[in-house]
């Protein structure tokens, strides 16, 4: 897993790349009650907005870590956002992209470093 400063998480799987926040961010949020993810077939742009997510404490968006195309959602998020506070490196994840450019993965933080940005 790779970690951004946007407390966001990556994780490389068959070719795609899926997309979460950290359970730092999570916490920080408070219940999340609703999310709005991307369209799948989007093409999306490192730091453009990905999705948003709402809490009881604040609106927050998601930036696309990457460059890319949507590849899948998780809808099980459209019924329950509360997954993400529940599991969010497993079930709570938001979305996949197929990276236009797999050397961008190269940039981001190990958890170790990040462990060291959150503490």
């Amino acid at each position: 897993m790779k970690y951004t400063e946007e407390h966001e998480w990556l994780r490389e799987e068959d070719g795609a790349v899926v997309v979460g926040i950290t359970e730092h961010a999570a916490e920080q949020l408070g219940d999340i009650v609703f999310v709005e993810l991307p369209e799948v077939g989007n093409v999306i742009s490192a730091n453009d907005e990905a999705a948003v997510i709402e809490s009881v404490k604040a609106a927050s968006e998601i930036l696309a870590p990457i460059d890319g195309e949507v590849v899948e959602i998780n809808e099980l998020l459209e019924d329950d956002p509360g997954k993400v506070n529940e599991d969010p490196k497993g079930d709570g994840w938001f979305f996949k992209l197929k990276p236009s450019d797999p050397a961008q993965m190269e940039g981001f933080m190990d958890e170790a470093a990040y462990d060291s940005l959150i503490s």
